[in-house]
């Protein structure tokens, strides 16, 4: 299943006959079968958004098999506007939790200086931002370490720019987008939450063609084309803030340095038989930034991603597919300080390297079986220096597993399950693992889909990082002694169309996590201790409603999310109480558990030029710790200097203000001389301006203790001009 115009597969295109009740999708390399029909002719019908509808007259023979390429022919209007948008037959393909971001329409959306698909995804019932400073993606009560990230199949560790302001993933670089809330199937594991998966681009395979940006933070270009059998595509992005830095220099003190960001996206694919495709897909990124903080002082942090991955796809025959993937994934950071002369660097790299392998099997009508394989080595290195010398180095290394099987079993037209199952196998603590997946569909009718899912997850890592902002991020393994995290995921869901195109889904979730293990923040010294004495082991729970209501087609489009939800952690010691058996624990929120979150996206397209978005977000606040009051201590040893100490309230009890924000934007299609189609963007961010508070400062040296807001992004505009060669 492909793009007429550039050979791109589509992902989940849906294909069926209209004489029976059969159909299918299109997987992620753009494949489809439908066995074990009889002979007979039919009217075979395949859809996707945004392309006209495909129909042919096909006739079977007894014992024929069919091959048939789809090209599917791009609709010359202009596309609806909204972040995930849907036809009510790909809401027969949705599974529960699973939501398909459209990345079309990412760049279309207001976004602080630069499109960003995971600003896009913070949009979406369950998904909550820590701030206007971090692209991080909570879901579902999971920090942002409890999301697995895959591109084109490779784990990505840090997908983050500019400290988190924004993700790693270039808009036009991507062509498929899709995020797993909860309940997800037992094709994916390692993590206690959710997966996104991301897709590069293959590349137009009928001509060379491009695309250029200029932009307020980054400017952006991509190239794809056809090669002999096959496509390639790179995509380059890079900050432009220097002539600004230089600029703010010459009349501020501490400036940044040197302050940039770059990414590299490609891609080249080969199709080597009609029934062997072969494809390998490069990801390079990183971030500098030198900070002189005084005549003889300075910070420096260089940090980054790298990923390689090398696909095999193989069509045995009409029922049995398979993939086979090498893959490579490497993430360093390099925080440096220098004071006077002598300087402490601490180096830490990860890499991982892992070989998978699918099958996937359609034995009659009402089963497909899906099974692999996956297995890596995981090395974790650290070192820091000091003054030239070596204080303390690292090196673990890990060898890891899974197996999987699932099969979708159709009994009838109503009913679907899925049963699956899948192990893991971590070898720094010999640690064995089993994970139990299921999930259920009723249709009662065609417009009605109740839907249920359960699972078992297990994690083996941990972030340690900055809440705040990333760059600084550290990963940690379980190992003898420090048991992996795990828990429990239940969902339910109903999705109807009330209306001829409208939506609605609403979902409800609980989560248990149990042996959540997390650097220790209360020792001293971590000199001369176990690794497992470094750690504290904790539990929690998420749970929580999540309604998503859609417009899809017309002149007006757009949603309106809602989400409720709960999330709390307990750790021995912290937040305790004092009762009559000694000190217990007590469930407190996370700081970035907010109870209420809204977000209402709508756009409406004016002219055949003109288009305008906006978007307005409404969260409750997050938690905080509230400083109480402090008292000063005199005439200590050894010093002639007062000595405050401040007393706080109950962990995260007290709440920062509610947030609300709203953000609009107005885009011009036109042309750029004879060279191609250009479009021209403009975007203001909080439109009225809303003061917006990231957290609260405390002054010690005032009675009572002087509290100070620090707000957020006041209004901004924004613009950036688009060139398609």
């Amino acid at each position: 299943m492909t793009d007429s115009e550039t050979g791109e597969t589509l992902i989940s295109a849906n294909i069926g006959f209209q004489e029976i009740n059969k159909g299918t999708a299109s997987n992620t390399l753009g494949y489809f079968t439908l066995p074990n029909l009889k002979p007979g002719t039919y009217t075979l019908f395949c859809s996707y958004v945004g392309y006209r509808p495909f129909r042919q007259e096909i006739t079977l023979e007894p014992g024929q098999n069919l091959r048939l390429d789809v090209e599917l022919i791009p609709e010359n209007v202009e596309l609806d506007e909204i972040v995930v948008r849907s036809t009510r037959e790909e809401e027969e393909q949705k599974n529960i939790g699973t939501i398909q971001v459209d990345t079309e329409l990412i760049q279309e959306l207001p976004s602080v200086f630069e499109a960003d698909v995971f600003r896009s995804i913070q949009l979406l019932p369950g998904v909550k931002a820590a701030s206007d400073f971090s692209s991080g993606l909570y879901i579902r009560g999971g920090s942002p370490d409890q999301t697995l990230i895959l591109l084109d199949r490779t784990t990505v560790y840090n997908p983050s720019h500019f400290f988190g302001f924004f993700s790693t993933f270039n808009p036009d670089a991507i062509k498929d987008v899709r995020l797993y809330k909860g309940g997800y199937p037992a094709e994916f594991g390692g993590r206690l939450g959710s997966v996104l998966t991301i897709y590069n681009k293959d590349g137009n395979r009928n001509e060379m063609d491009g695309s250029a940006t200029i932009g307020m933070l980054a400017s952006r270009v991509s190239v794809e084309g056809p090669y002999k059998k096959g496509s390639w595509m790179v995509a380059a992005r890079r900050s432009t803030l220097e002539p600004l830095l230089a600029g703010l220099r010459q009349n501020i003190d501490n400036i940044p340095s040197k302050f940039y960001f770059y990414d590299v996206n490609g891609k080249v694919n080969y199709d080597a038989t009609p029934n062997d495709k072969l494809s390998l897909a490069f990801y390079a990124g990183q971030d500098q930034v030198v900070f002189p903080f005084a005549d003889d002082a300075e910070f420096g942090l260089n940090y980054g991603n790298q990923t390689l991955s090398g696909n095999w796809t193989h069509i045995f025959s009409e029922k049995l597919f398979s993939n086979f993937v090498v893959t490579g994934s490497r993430y360093f950071n390099f925080p440096e300080f220098e004071f006077g002369g002598t300087t402490f660097t601490r180096a830490n790299n990860i890499y991982d390297f892992s070989i998978k392998s699918d099958l996937e099997y359609l034995p009659g009508n009402n089963h497909q079986i899906k099974t692999g394989v996956w297995a890596g080595i995981f090395t974790n290195k650290l070192q820091d220096t000091f003054d030239g010398n070596d204080t303390f180095s690292s090196r673990i290394q890990n060898q890891y597993a899974s197996a999987y099987v699932q099969d979708e079993w159709r009994p009838s037209d109503k009913w679907v399950f899925t049963p699956g199952v899948r192990f893991n196998y971590f070898s720094d603590g010999d640690y064995f693992k089993v994970e139990p997946r299921f999930s259920m569909e009723y249709r009662p009718t065609d417009r009605i889909r109740f839907q249920a899912a359960y699972g078992r997850y297990n994690q083996f890592l941990t972030l340690i990082s900055n809440e705040a902002f990333s760059g600084f991020d550290v990963w940690l393994t379980s190992a003898e002694g420090v048991s992996p995290a795990y828990g429990d995921q239940f969902v339910l869901g109903a999705k109807t169309v009330p209306f001829t195109n409208y939506g609605l889904d609403i979902e409800v979730y609980y989560r248990s996590m149990e042996d959540l293990f997390e650097l220790d923040p209360f020792l001293p010294d971590v000199a001369g201790l176990l690794y497992e004495d470094i750690f504290r082991v904790g539990d929690g729970s998420a749970y929580g409603l999540e309604v998503f209501f859609e417009k899809r087609a017309g002149d007006f489009t757009g949603f309106i999310g809602y989400t409720l939800g709960y999330t709390w952690r307990r750790f021995p010691g912290y937040n305790a109480e004092i009762t009559e058996d000694g000190q217990t624990a007590r469930f407190y929120p996370p700081k970035y558990d907010r109870r209420h979150d809204i977000n209402v996206v709508g756009n409406y397209q004016l002219s055949n030029r003109w288009k305008f978005t906006a978007s307005f977000n409404f969260a409750s606040g997050q938690a905080y710790t509230e400083v109480l009051g402090r008292y000063a201590q005199f005439d200590l040893p050894f010093t002639n200097e007062d000595r405050n100490t401040f007393t706080v309230g109950k962990v995260n009890a007290s709440r920062l203000p509610n947030y609300h924000r709203m953000d609009i934007s107005f885009s011009r299609a036109g042309r750029f001389f004879d060279l191609g189609d250009s479009e021209l963007q403009l975007q203001l961010i909080n439109i009225y301006s809303r003061r917006n508070v990231w957290f609260y400062s405390f002054d010690f040296d005032e009675n009572p203790v002087q509290v100070n807001e620090v707000n957020l992004l006041p209004i901004l505009p924004s613009v950036s001009y688009t060139v398609k060669f």
